[in-house]
């Protein structure tokens, strides 16, 4: 047989490899049968391996028939792995962390997925030492999924020799072809992929009673669908019109004013018109709930980053009235923030005071003494950080209302009608400059 008819010989068994390898996941894994039609297989000569490039699943047919005569299962498992990552839209937030660390996380997350999954001819020699592995990460992380993975990782950096052993062992296909992707080429977006996904946690639902156990998938389907709130944008939702001193650029002529001053001295022809409305945020109110299940570590960085939008933004007034209260079943101290140092101080020398049953409504009977005795010039906008658990108020207030919960827990209590919902993780809270860090390393 000459050179040319094996190549060819080579590619006619590698494609019915991995045509054997979708069939498998078809019949045992029914739900992902929409997302592997998107994903079309092609032969790439000298690849070296498998691994997505826009739209496609490339894999190499040496590569593909040399893992099959060492490990049958071993193409499954790779193809599973590929089509996993573009369910959960990994390559798609390539350029926005640090890759080294979301490779990792992203590989741990899919291999667990699929051994939880527990489908037939997917299973590989040495999967009892990634499980092993996995244990570990996750009594660090919490849960194995690849953002929470990702985060433990910025945190609890591995050693080189670690990531050359992760790397070793979970590792099926190439990542490089995420950051070289074109995303004008892509043949499947990731708003097409999100349909996809969402279909498949739908499917999941009865799939998962009979066929398989579906935790991990499940759990990893929730973090990647999970709405990822903007809490700047959500902030500037408590604007109040106010008035700052200001030159107002858009009616104002500084040909004309200039004019004057070169022509006649000291004397412009026009004064500045001074005025003019913004919306800024000037009194607002910060309640804690010191309750024994808020962390004062999470309610620390919760203030932090509250304030921080506040000072940075444009929207705020360089002078603010801001109330912190802590709260448990009974309003445990009221502090006024006019400033900077203040809020400096209390930081540094305030304490959290409480950690008894949760009751929102003291706090919302003070606010309302508070406006009797016209502490507030224009109060719009109570935040009300909180675990969910506690006795909601009957009235609606006459400002808006925000409960920021640290969690999803679906078992919480509904927030009433008129107040706004708002879920933040706490690593979210926590590690509010985790995007910076990673983009740096």
């Amino acid at each position: 047989m000459d050179k040319t008819e094996r190549k060819k010989q080579i590619r006619i068994l590698a494609k019915e490899i991995m045509q054997l390898a979708r069939d498998n996941i078809v019949v045992n894994l029914a739900f992902l049968d929409t997302a592997l039609t998107h994903l079309r297989p092609k032969a790439v000569e000298s690849l070296g391996g498998m691994c997505i490039r826009n739209g496609e699943l490339w894999y190499d047919p040496v590569f593909v028939l040399s893992k099959y005569k060492e490990e049958p299962n071993y193409i499954t498992r790779a193809y599973l792995h590929s089509l996993l990552h573009c369910v959960f839209f990994h390559s798609f937030q390539y350029d926005k962390l640090n890759r080294t660390y979301w490779d990792l996380a992203t590989d741990l997350a899919v291999e667990h997925m699929i051994m939880d999954m527990q489908a037939a001819h997917t299973s590989l020699r040495y999967d009892d030492e990634l499980q092993r592995l996995l244990l570990d990460y996750k009594r660090e992380a919490g849960r194995l999924t690849a953002e929470k993975l990702y985060r433990n990782f910025l945190v609890n950096e591995p050693s080189h020799r670690r990531r050359e052993l992760l790397e070793e062992l979970f590792l099926r296909d190439i990542h490089e072809s995420w950051e070289e992707q074109e995303m004008e080429e892509l043949a499947m977006s990731l708003a097409e992929w999100k349909k996809i996904t969402q279909r498949i946690k739908a499917d999941l639902k009865s799939f998962s009673k009979d066929k398989t156990k579906g935790e991990a998938i499940t759990e990893n389907l929730s973090e990647a669908m999970r709405e990822k709130y903007d809490y700047a944008g959500f902030l500037r939702r408590f604007m109040s019109m106010g008035e700052q001193i200001r030159v107002n650029d858009e009616e104002f002529d500084y040909i004309y004013y200039t004019y004057g001053l070169r022509e006649y001295g000291n004397m412009p022809l026009i004064e500045p018109l001074e005025y003019a409305d913004d919306k800024k945020i000037k009194d607002f109110v910060i309640a804690i709930d010191t309750s024994a299940s808020c962390r004062g570590a999470t309610v620390q960085a919760f203030l932090q980053k509250t304030y921080g939008i506040m000072t940075q933004s444009e929207s705020f007034f360089r002078k603010i009235n801001v109330h912190i209260i802590q709260c448990d079943s009974s309003v445990q101290s009221d502090v006024k923030i006019t400033c900077a140092e203040d809020f400096d101080s209390f930081m540094k020398n305030g304490k959290f005071v409480g950690f008894g049953s949760t009751d929102f409504r003291p706090v919302f009977r003070h606010v309302d003494e508070l406006l009797a005795k016209r502490e507030f010039d224009d109060l719009k906008g109570l935040i009300y950080f909180t675990d969910g658990y506690g006795a909601y108020p009957e009235k609606m207030p006459e400002y808006d209302v925000a409960f920021v919960f640290v969690k999803e827990d679906l078992f919480a209590p509904q927030v009433p009608p008129w107040a706004i919902r708002l879920v933040l993780q706490p690593e979210e809270i926590e590690e509010e400059n985790e995007k910076q860090t990673g983009e740096k390393k």
